[in-house]
């Protein structure tokens, strides 16, 4: 395995291709032992050779995109919990992809646990800060399409009432400042969400905290800001994770 791993390592250092001999001598293996490590990879796909040259083949191209999925996914997730830590709160990031709402990530404590999902996040959006902060960074299309197929329901009863309701708010929302509501998805808990903005990408982190704490929701929401404008320039490469 490890002869092998070599000389994958080797072929992927030459984008145009390298003869049998080259590899070997690289890896440091023997003419013979080369030839059969490679001939064993070309047939499990993880290279392909052509006119006696060597490539990765897509095998090793999948091992390789999802090598590079995991290191994105852990980038936010570090930086999730370094929030948590910092701030004290639970931490989420969400993301508006394909017309839906997707939570990618939660970290949270013992001592500071996450909302419970009592009910669906992608149904809901009108009542939770992520899904109104996602809301808030689509055209009027997308953000109609999007009622259209999640119509307004009150969740509780502090929830906003109607699809007419929840679009005049989203008009007063002020391009990067945080969102926040007060139990409208779950009684007893305040959360607030910054917009995240890279691309074309409607992303979001948030926090919550439960009622009794409400009292430092602003603060903490501006911490969380300054948290991510500092650490934007790591995370804009992993923003789709």
């Amino acid at each position: 395995m490890q002869r092998a791993m070599r000389l994958l390592e080797c072929v992927a250092e030459h984008e145009y291709g390298a003869p049998a001999k080259q590899l070997a001598r690289e890896a440091g293996l023997a003419l013979p032992t080369a030839y059969h490590l490679l001939r064993t990879l070309v047939h499990e796909g993880y290279l392909r050779r052509e006119k006696g040259l060597f490539f990765l083949g897509e095998a090793a191209e999948r091992l390789s995109s999802s090598g590079a999925e995991q290191k994105r996914r852990s980038t936010v997730v570090d930086a999730l919990a370094h929030m948590r830590d910092t701030i004290g709160v639970p931490v989420y990031y969400a993301m508006y992809r394909d017309g839906e709402i997707e939570i990618r990530c939660v970290s949270d404590t013992p001592g500071n646990p996450a909302v419970e999902e009592w009910a669906d996040f992608r149904e809901t959006g009108h009542a939770h800060a992520i899904g109104q902060c996602l809301l808030s960074q689509l055209d009027e299309d997308a953000r109609r399409d999007h009622l259209d197929r999640y119509p307004v329901q009150p969740v509780t009863p502090y929830s906003v009432r109607d699809g007419h309701s929840l679009l005049k708010r989203m008009e007063r929302v002020r391009r990067m400042t945080p969102v926040t509501e007060r139990q409208e998805y779950a009684l007893g808990t305040v959360c607030a969400a910054i917009p995240i903005t890279v691309g074309t990408t409607a992303a979001t982190m948030a926090i919550s905290l439960p009622l009794q704490q409400a009292g430092r929701l602003l603060s903490a929401a501006d911490r969380l800001q300054h948290e991510v404008g500092r650490l934007l320039g790591s995370l804009a490469i992993s923003i789709s994770i």
